[in-house]
């Protein structure tokens, strides 16, 4: 008999270091396997395309094949998902819940777990699916806890666990825990701290060092096939500057001395910095670049030269608000005094300062025409919204789309909340009928209480958002009371940009970007002004 309901299946592989010592099992060839006799088992499959994501964490979906797998399900591609398992598919029990309860049944998608039994088409969701998710949440965090500690048994040990060495070093062949010396990074290293003693300026030393097209530390670690990346730097930036300098001085692994634990990030979280008293730092565990005497005295150099800027003299009302179009730094101030005693100040792109015209152009502007093409915008706009009422009515469909979406989320909230708490309820029955440890009990309970806490608080600032989204608070903003008792800018200060700006773009031929920081309501009555270049 022909089978008229065939389905095009989306497989779902992943794999990461969480594992443990299930690897081989969970191998990507050994999941792909597992899915094709599967599959081949079955004749409602049409056809099938691997996403594989491999070395990514099942704690969060921020991984880029199950992105594209979402993707073309959005676009009408696939309309089956094949995993392995659950934990495959994720560890965070909410988020994989929602996936299974929501977006596939919303999206018609039949989602079949291999080894859990889980097939949507035969039978419906159950309750003890979230069980399932929890336990794969809680066994991704036991596995991230034993990792750290391993970690810091390492690092205690004075091994070295980065994944790239600093500059001038690099991993030994025959134990990637110890360090050796990169020979011709290490003599640019040391011939940067004899400049700086010699008094060479750390911006002095970055202009040397990019007129002789010397690498910098990125760029030199990409040339000798490293897959490194310095999140801390844009895109564009391929040069010495003085950051780069400044760090290298004030690194202490140069001396011999392993240096590691200064940030730390807990499951699914940003990584903090931590003090630099609590940083693990073992003695003479590699073979220094510099002596001692030397980074006794580079370190004693770095602090007589540290000196308060005066705060009034060197930053200018449009400080940290204006960037350069081309390469994306922020611009910079620079003022002389003319023959006749008065000041001129300019706007200048920083990396043109720091490097030169090799890495970008001047986008000179005069800080008085910013000033006066900002105040004419400004009272413009100020000009136009006398009537704020008659705009505010004219767009009741615009925050009435707000409203919808604002009650939708809080409809999804409750759901959330409600099924946690009935999760909390079942895990109680479950304990008082001997089916789980009094310990296993007392460890879903703190899990859920917190994630009830998390959800009740994020319910209670959407029910608030609710209320102040109408017209009597629209026109009772700060900002907004702020330009109709000013009725006209008469000068701009660091207040009302602060308040105003978001940011401001300048480009090489003086056109300038301004995008202004106003409310989501505005921006949809004044969209010109939004987004706005001026010559």
């Amino acid at each position: 008999m022909e089978n008229y309901n065939l389905f095009d299946v989306a497989a779902y592989i992943r794999l990461s270091c969480e594992d443990g010592d299930k690897e081989e099992s969970n191998s990507v060839g050994n999941q792909r396997k597992l899915i094709n006799e599967y599959i081949s088992k079955h004749d409602d499959f049409r056809k099938i395309e691997y996403f594989v994501d491999d070395g990514f964490t099942g704690t969060n979906f921020n991984r880029p094949a199950f992105k594209r797998m979402i993707e073309d399900i959005d676009c009408g591609r696939f309309d089956c998902v094949i995993v392995k398992d659950l934990s495959r598919f994720g560890r965070d029990y909410i988020d994989t819940g929602r996936y299974l309860e929501r977006y596939f049944p919303d999206k018609g998608v039949r989602f079949i777990s291999i080894t859990d039994g889980i097939d949507s088409m035969q039978k419906a969701y159950d309750m003890l699916l979230p069980i399932k998710n929890l336990f794969n949440e809680q066994y991704a965090k036991d596995i991230s806890d034993k990792i750290q500690a391993t970690v810091k048994a390492k690092q205690h040990a004075g091994e070295f666990i980065g994944a790239f060495a600093c500059y001038g070093y690099k991993k030994s062949p025959v134990d990637k825990n110890k360090l050796i010396i990169d020979d011709y990074a290490a003599e640019v290293v040391r011939r940067i701290f004899r400049m700086f003693i010699q008094g060479t300026g750390k911006q002095r030393i970055a202009k040397i060092l990019n007129s002789e097209g010397i690498l910098c530390p990125s760029e030199y670690k990409r040339m000798n096939g490293e897959n490194y990346v310095n999140s801390n730097r844009l895109g564009s930036t391929t040069y010495w500057s003085y950051s780069t300098i400044n760090n290298i001085l004030q690194k202490e692994m140069y001396c011999g001395n392993m240096v590691q634990g200064t940030r730390h990030q807990q499951m699914r979280r940003s990584q903090k910095r931590i003090a630099r008293k609590d940083w693990i730092v073992v003695k003479n565990t590699h073979e220094p670049i510099i002596d001692e005497t030397t980074w006794e005295k580079t370190q004693e150099l770095l602090k007589r030269r540290t000196r308060k800027l005066d705060l009034a003299d060197n930053n200018h009302i449009f400080s940290g608000f204006v960037k350069c179009g081309d390469c994306g730094r922020a611009m910079v101030r620079n003022t002389w005094k003319r023959s006749d005693g008065t000041k001129s100040s300019f706007l200048y792109c920083s990396t043109y300062k720091a490097a030169g015209r090799s890495f970008c152009t001047p986008h000179s502007l005069p800080m008085d025409t910013l000033q006066g093409i900002i105040l004419d915008d400004l009272n413009m706009i100020i000009s136009n919204i006398d009537d704020l009422k008659s705009l505010y009515d004219n767009n009741k469909k615009y925050l009435s789309e707000v409203k919808k979406n604002c009650e939708s989320e809080i409809d999804t909230v409750k759901k959330d909340l409600e099924k946690v708490r009935k999760l909390k309820k079942f895990v109680y029955e479950d304990y008082k009928e001997d089916l789980i440890t009094k310990k296993d009990f007392l460890a879903y309970q703190e899990d859920y209480q917190e994630k009830e806490e998390l959800l009740a608080k994020r319910l209670s600032h959407l029910e608030k958002k609710l209320l102040e989204d109408s017209a009597d608070n629209l026109l009772s903003s700060e900002w907004m009371r702020h330009i109709l008792e000013m009725k006209r800018v008469e000068q701009l200060d660091r207040e009302i940009v602060v308040e105003m700006i978001h940011e401001i773009i300048v480009y090489e031929d003086r056109r300038i970007k301004i995008i202004y920081n106003f409310s989501d309501e505005l921006k949809d009555m004044f969209p010109e002004t939004w987004e706005k270049d001026v010559k």
